[in-house]
């Protein structure tokens, strides 16, 4: 049992130094012998290309012809002056792509125009509440680009597809300034109608009142190529009143669009007016 143990070991040895010693010939050859070195490399291509196209192949997804309809995003360049100087200067701000700013910035002066409302005030709650994050949301459950309650506003989104709309950056600005349009109805003033809106309950709201019309005045001031503020007004937000007639708004305070207006009397509004003309064109 010893001596063909220790055969083995000598077979393996010396099947080593023959293997070796023709691998070294083998070397020598191809270094000597051009030719003999093209024929190998040849042969060792064609057979690593045989083996690779043998291999598992992996198929790249077929791209979907719709998907950029999906898309929410806009060139800046297709909007008008003053659209376009607002989307650039909050994409800069807020690191957000300008396409997708564009879109929002679009849709807040159509719906702005509709529900008669300043479309910078809603770029700027939107800008306070989530920096422009479409899906965002808050400890208590608030939602999307106006940071909506959906729990508590769930109806507003049905006529969307469901709750799950919430996500969708358009979806959620309309929703929201539906929101906005009946706290600034129920209050009787743009800063009322936000301290219901953010749902201040322990404080006055002031703070979020500051931030929102702060932020409202510096993009009305890039929409309209004003100089950028560099002070603003100190709030103290009164109580605001369970319910108020619409009639007894002020028409300032619901947002008037600039072609409703001269520009004197545009000019004219004191920087703290809540309905700051603004035109969708």
């Amino acid at each position: 049992m010893v001596k063909l143990k220790r055969g083995c070991i000598a077979l393996a040895h010396n099947g080593m130094a023959v293997l070796g010693a023709l691998i070294a010939a083998v070397c020598i050859a191809l270094a000597v012998n051009a030719d003999l070195r093209a024929t190998a490399e040849q042969h060792m291509l064609g057979w690593l290309l045989q083996r690779q196209e043998s291999g598992p192949m992996t198929e790249e997804p077929a791209p979907e012809p719709g998907t950029v309809e999906r898309v929410t995003a806009l060139m800046p360049d297709q909007l008008p002056v003053q659209q376009a100087k607002v989307a650039h200067w909050l994409s800069r701000k807020y690191r957000v792509a300008a396409e997708p700013l564009s879109a929002l910035v679009a849709e807040a002066f159509v719906v702005g125009e509709r529900m008669r409302m300043d479309p910078t005030l809603i770029l700027a709650v939107m800008a306070i509440e989530s920096r422009f994050n479409p899906y965002a949301q808050s400890p208590v459950g608030a939602q999307g680009l106006m940071q909506v309650m959906t729990r508590v506003h769930s109806e507003k989104y049905e006529s969307f597809g469901g709750h799950l709309a919430a996500f969708d950056p358009l979806t959620n600005l309309r929703v929201g300034v539906k929101v906005l349009h009946d706290c600034i109805q129920r209050a009787g003033s743009i800063e009322g109608g936000l301290k219901l809106y953010v749902g201040a309950v322990t404080t006055d709201g002031s703070d979020y009142i500051a931030k929102v019309m702060a932020e409202h005045l510096r993009i009305q001031s890039i929409a309209l190529g004003r100089p950028m503020p560099t002070t603003f007004p100190v709030y103290s937000a009164a109580p605001a009143p369970a319910l108020a007639e619409p009639e007894s708004i002020h028409p300032t305070q619901t947002g008037l669009l600039l072609n409703e207006m001269s520009s004197d009397d545009a000019a004219a509004l004191p920087s703290t007016a809540a309905g700051s003309p603004l035109s969708s064109s």
